[in-house]
């Protein structure tokens, strides 16, 4: 889980966690996430009064945000 996103840079890796996200994705998208569920920061978006999501460009293709706790860092000896 990532607790402060404002250290993260535009272009760093990141992972999805399927199991925080299975109940608000379409099947089809999780489907695929749960092959490749890594993407790169593309930038943020205001979500409601208080909070805001991570958008990334997913590797699988699409482009999709998701909330900070829905999200962790890749080292870059893992990928």
């Amino acid at each position: 889980m990532i607790k402060d996103s404002s250290k993260l840079k535009k272009g760093q890796s990141l992972k999805v966690d399927l199991e925080k996200v299975n109940d608000r994705l379409p099947k089809s998208l999780w489907m695929d996430l749960k092959n490749c569920p890594k993407g790169k920061l593309i930038g943020y978006k205001m979500v409601d009064g208080n909070q805001f999501g991570l958008v990334l460009k997913l590797d699988i293709g699409p482009v999709q945000w998701f909330f900070e706790e829905e999200l962790s860092l890749i080292s870059e000896g893992s990928l």
